[in-house]
């Protein structure tokens, strides 16, 4: 007969008795793209990619994942849009699931930083040099918070 493990233990509290939790963010913005830079992939995003997708989709429409796992949705998009640089987005954590309590408090500790898109290319041209793909239409569909993004300066920084 094979042993049961019996695990006992009390629950600690993370704060000292009487300290007052600080409170999360609860709201961020950066960038989920570069325009012109050449991500790991090989894929270059043109400026005007994404002009048809936020025409045509709310960005409310567009989910807010944690690590593109569809089932880990951690808040919404207020704003999404297109600017000189890329597509510059501006979120909140859905602080009253656990999920986004959990992503707000690694993003608040520093431990995770990274934006990356998730979508379907709609038209590409082929690359040059150490690019692959020349991406000059996307449909885009998400926007996750990651440990390690796609393209480096693809970052976001928490609202005081």
């Amino acid at each position: 007969m094979a042993a049961r493990i019996e695990m006992r233990g009390v629950a600690a509290p993370l704060q000292p008795a009487g300290a007052t939790p600080l409170p999360l963010p609860a709201r961020f913005s950066g960038y989920a793209a570069i325009f012109g830079a050449t991500d790991l992939a090989g894929d270059r995003i043109e400026p005007g990619a994404f002009a048809a997708s936020l025409a045509a989709r709310r960005p409310e429409a567009v989910r807010m994942l944690w690590q593109h796992d569809p089932a880990r949705p951690i808040g919404r998009w207020i704003d999404i849009a297109e600017d000189r640089t890329g597509l510059k987005v501006l979120g909140e954590f859905a602080l009253d699931t656990a999920g986004g309590r959990e992503a707000a408090a690694l993003a608040a500790a520093g431990a995770v930083d990274g934006l990356s898109i998730g979508f379907r290319t709609k038209l590409a041209r082929r690359g040059d040099g150490g690019t692959r793909r020349r991406l000059v239409t996307i449909d885009l569909w998400e926007v996750s918070l990651v440990t390690f993004p796609m393209q480096e300066r693809a970052r976001f920084s928490l609202f005081a």
